[in-house]
């Protein structure tokens, strides 16, 4: 995983974010209350969304959350199809996920508590989201499964946790479009001001969403 930053970074060092980025537009600004908090997560290289499970099932939106019958919260991730889940990650697998575009795999795991905002595994940050917006959230990550003939989608192999699978993904990774620039997408769908375009590392993604949050909070006035 280091390896991947240091070769990504190098890669930024000699120009290489002169390529264009797209950027989907922001949704509107929405009014009503914001009743549904998600928990964006980083390991320092890799983020993660992680939502509740109840709020997604009200949705009907994404039918493999039937594989996880005991999980409160599921957590979603993005990467590259062969690098992602290999628990041995070599030279050559960085520099072909890294420079080469491939394709994507969907990593779920089922959380039985509540996600807290430092854990172990390193910062999270909630985010609050209105009703439309959670909805736009669970319908961009649902259409990032592949789905054969519009069928449920099936685990391909065992996750990287006890509960937890991969499963295809739509898409291709490359250096402009990695785990955190996924993050970062979704959560733009989802109505958050966070643009992709740009991001690489994990740090890019939480600075862009801490920058997100603090434009929301109202402005602090003299006393």
């Amino acid at each position: 995983m280091r390896h991947a930053l240091t070769i990504w970074t190098a890669l930024l060092c000699a120009g290489w974010l002169t390529a264009c980025t797209s950027v989907a537009p922001l949704p509107p600004a929405e009014d009503g209350p914001r009743r549904h908090t998600v928990m964006v997560v980083s390991n320092g290289w890799h983020t993660a969304i992680i939502v509740p499970r109840a709020a997604l099932d009200a949705t009907g939106l994404l039918p493999e959350a039937e594989d996880f019958p005991a999980a409160a919260f599921l957590e979603f991730s993005w990467g590259d199809r062969i690098y992602f889940p290999a628990a041995r990650k070599t030279l050559g697998m960085t520099f072909d996920a890294a420079m080469t575009p491939t394709p994507a795999i969907m990593h779920v795991a089922g959380r039985a508590q509540a996600p807290v905002s430092s854990t172990a595994d390193g910062p999270g940050v909630p985010v609050a989201l209105s009703e439309a917006g959670f909805r736009r959230l669970a319908q961009a990550i649902t259409e990032e499964f592949q789905r054969p003939d519009g069928a449920r989608a099936k685990a391909v192999s065992p996750g990287l946790y006890r509960d937890s699978l991969f499963y295809d993904a739509q898409g291709e990774f490359h250096l402009f479009n990695t785990c955190n620039t996924w993050t970062a997408r979704m959560l733009r769908a989802a109505g958050v001001d966070v643009s992709p375009s740009g991001v690489v590392t994990a740090d890019d993604m939480m600075t862009r969403l801490e920058a997100a949050l603090a434009s929301r909070r109202p402005a602090k006035t003299g006393g």
